[in-house]
């Protein structure tokens, strides 16, 4: 009976990890020469301008991006590769390897994202792949597994040889989202000057002027060219703690692009805590009030207009009456921009000593008798 009565009383809710859903933005009246383009906050994913972002069109050698984080993941860094006659003949920008070289692949994955080797992208493809068709099909189980929905890589390079090799900006900005959650990746795409460390010495310099020269917040990316593609770029630029990914796809203007894309957002974007980890003050139910926590911060890039469009709502499970876990949720915490869900994050139970307890239900059961009109004594 009790434990019917608090059903009644208290929410029920489903509860899962944090989860959270794209939610759409006031974009900058900005003008992008690119035909397709898009500005990302890195941490959530929250897209803070589009254009065209979900067409599939050619990417060039932002392809390569792909490329790197399959050859970092491989685990293969320290291998050596043996440079094949394929790999020695393919057209394009080069490092000049010689057929039969042997070079560490750490030091191709370098020359691939620093000087946009072709001939790297196939030495590394064939290594890590065992063949070039292996690694084109690692390219699409990763791209599936990322949720890159509008794209298809056919080779490992970006060149114009296949006629379905293609992304969308929103879809590299994805993968580049994922492949900058790993350090090794993030090191290499920030790197202005390399040196190979092993067999004939290369030294690299970054074709990425926004990293080189052009822009002091830049933190990394990928440039890319075909005469079909035209001018594609990746970028990165973190400033006060804000993470923000640029792409454009087919852009006269790039550097400027990415530039301007970049300074609107730090300028009118800021991330801001949404959520602090801890007790939850709103919770109003006796059985959980001043017990129910979250156990993490959650932050969100808020533009300055947007601050008093967060709500936040409570959803509480039935109270567990027997064996309460700490570990296990016992509600969610839903965060809102209007009326669009933009996280959902578990909640936690500190629960009572036993002497809490017994006091509770001392209470409790005389609410109940008051409610039916039995007297505790009958």
């Amino acid at each position: 009976m009790i434990r019917n009565l608090i059903k009644l009383l208290v929410c029920v809710g489903l509860v899962s990890g944090l989860w959270q859903a794209p939610v759409a933005f006031a974009e900058p009246t900005i003008g992008v020469s690119a035909q397709a383009a898009v500005l990302m906050e890195q941490s959530t994913g929250r897209i803070l301008y589009g254009k065209n972002e979900h067409e599939p069109m050619r990417i060039a050698s932002i392809t390569k991006i792909m490329t790197a984080i399959l050859a970092i993941e491989s685990g293969k860094l320290n291998e050596t590769v043996t440079v094949s006659d394929q790999a020695f003949g393919t057209e394009g920008s080069s490092l000049y390897l010689q057929a039969g070289e042997k070079v560490r692949l750490e030091d191709l994955v370098y020359g691939l994202m620093m000087r946009s080797g072709n001939d790297a992208a196939v030495a590394i493809a064939e290594h890590v792949g065992g063949s070039l068709d292996g690694f084109v099909l690692l390219m699409n189980q990763k791209a599936e597994e990322i949720g890159m929905d509008h794209t298809l890589f056919e080779n490992p390079h970006g060149l114009d040889d296949h006629e379905n090799h293609r992304s969308s900006a929103y879809d590299m900005a994805l993968l580049t989202q994922y492949a900058m959650m790993n350090d090794t990746f993030k090191t290499i795409s920030g790197t202005s000057d390399y040196r190979t460390k092993e067999g004939q010495i290369r030294v690299f310099h970054n074709k990425n002027k926004l990293l080189t020269q052009l822009y002091k917040y830049s933190t990394g990316g990928k440039t890319g060219y075909t005469k079909l593609a035209h001018r594609t770029l990746v970028s990165t630029a973190t400033k006060d703690e804000l993470d923000l990914i640029v792409v454009t796809l087919d852009a006269s203007s790039d550097w400027n692009d990415h530039m301007s894309l970049f300074n609107w957002a730090f300028d009118q974007v800021k991330l801001e805590e949404v959520v602090q980890e801890g007790f939850v003050g709103q919770v109003k139910d006796e059985y959980y009030k001043g017990r129910v926590y979250s156990k993490q911060s959650y932050f969100y890039p808020i533009q300055k207009t947007e601050w008093n469009k967060l709500t936040q709502e409570v959803t509480l499970l039935t109270p567990p009456i027997e064996n309460e876990r700490a570990q296990d949720p016992v509600g969610k915490l839903t965060i809102k921009m209007d009326k669009d869900i933009i996280a959902s994050i578990p909640l936690y139970y500190d629960p009572p000593t036993e002497e809490e307890k017994r006091s509770f239900w001392q209470r409790l059961f005389g609410v109940i008798s008051v409610v039916v009109g039995v007297s505790p004594h009958d």
